[in-house]
């Protein structure tokens, strides 16, 4: 039996979405095989997305960005928080070294901590570097990074060259310190349940367009509700966290987190796949999803991450999408984006067979 260790990243939930699906189809073509899960991202959301006998080791693996809700971006912390955590990222590496060798892990994968790399290489373990982005492309994209923290970037881009290889998914930046990239198809969670049995399960209008108001963990700012109540011919929904609460009415009644879904027998994919439209903010995991479930997605400004920028650009070819400025978006003022959004003609499909490709490059590894 093979040990494969995970180390993901806890900024957000997109990290450990595609992994997920990565881990289900390398259990699938190899069930024997031993996971281990190495992350902050809590235990439950891997629970949730069907993948029960997991060992997680709950550790930070990397600091991402500081947010203060979804849309907005505190830069000066981010790098602090980051060249912090880094500065001892040695130590962390050969501490991770040696529980590794303690596990016999035979591989390493990482999405996309640098320290992921750095541990695999200390133990003398192959290790894979799987994302659409890296840690060091992101903070050398701050002119902030060089005066507050000016050693961090290259600290970042020596552990990411020591990979043994990098899985890149497209909608990429970085991975220039990876010495060997190979690009691999897109990862994407598929609702495995018809959309109409979903909505009769969730008791969701059947006369109206649905809806989703998705800015997870982070949540957004405050939404003039009353206006939304005047749209005409949507439905809307919002999950339980993160989101000012509505005013009482027929159009946005209905509230969801993973957990409540969960106990329902669903998952927060089924949900994006019931609706017809997603309002959010471009993020890989999300545009992934609405690409494998035919959802259309009215979108608004990150602030300044860089991921921004390419997502948009290719989001096109992916997915119906429209940009909604934070104005409009806060004013409740969305009926003719909605209408416009949904009268552009279907992409063709991508190829999301990102999993798959990925669980097979692992098991030519461990073989």
């Amino acid at each position: 039996m093979s040990t494969v260790v995970f180390y993901i990243s806890g900024h957000g939930f997109g990290h450990a979405s595609r992994q997920t699906q990565v881990i289900r189809a390398l259990l699938r073509k190899h069930p024997e095989t031993k996971v281990v899960v190495k992350t902050s991202v809590p235990k439950w959301f891997f629970a949730n997305s069907g993948l029960k006998g997991l060992e997680i080791d709950p550790i930070q693996t990397d600091t991402g960005v500081a947010q203060t809700d979804s849309l907005h971006i505190d830069v000066n912390q981010s790098i602090k928080r980051a060249d912090t955590f880094h500065q001892s990222i040695g130590y962390l590496a050969e501490t991770e070294a040696v529980d590794l060798r303690t596990r016999r892990a035979a591989l390493v994968v990482g999405d996309i901590p640098p320290l992921a790399c750095l541990a695999g290489a200390s133990a003398s373990i192959p290790t894979v570097a799987i994302g659409n982005f890296t840690w060091d492309w992101i903070y050398a994209s701050y002119k902030e990074t060089q005066e507050h923290a000016p050693d961090l970037v290259a600290k970042l881009a020596s552990a990411y060259e020591t990979a043994t290889v990098g899985w890149r998914l497209p909608l990429h930046g970085g991975f220039g310190s990876i010495r060997t990239v190979v690009n691999v198809p897109m990862i994407a969670r598929r609702s495995s349940q018809q959309p109409e049995a979903i909505r009769k399960e969730l008791n969701l209008p059947n006369n109206r367009k649905l809806v989703l108001l998705a800015f997870g963990r982070y949540g957004v700012g405050k939404i003039d509700w009353k206006q939304v109540e005047q749209l005409f011919g949507y439905h809307v929904l919002a999950t339980a966290d993160g989101h000012s609460s509505p005013e009482a009415g027929n159009r946005v009644s209905t509230r969801f987190t993973e957990r409540s879904l969960a106990l329902k027998g669903f998952n927060y994919t089924d949900l994006v796949a019931a609706v017809d439209i997603v309002i959010t903010k471009p993020g890989f995991g999300m545009v992934s999803e609405c690409a494998a479930n035919d959802t259309a997605m009215l979108y608004t400004d990150r602030g300044r991450f860089p991921e921004y920028n390419v997502l948009t650009a290719g989001m096109p070819s992916l997915i119906r999408s429209k940009h909604i400025d934070q104005n409009t978006l806060f004013s409740g003022q969305w009926q003719p984006h909605l209408d416009n959004l949904l009268a552009q003609p279907r992409p063709k499909p991508p190829n999301l067979n990102g999993a798959e490709t990925i669980a097979d490059k692992l098991a030519d590894i461990l073989e």
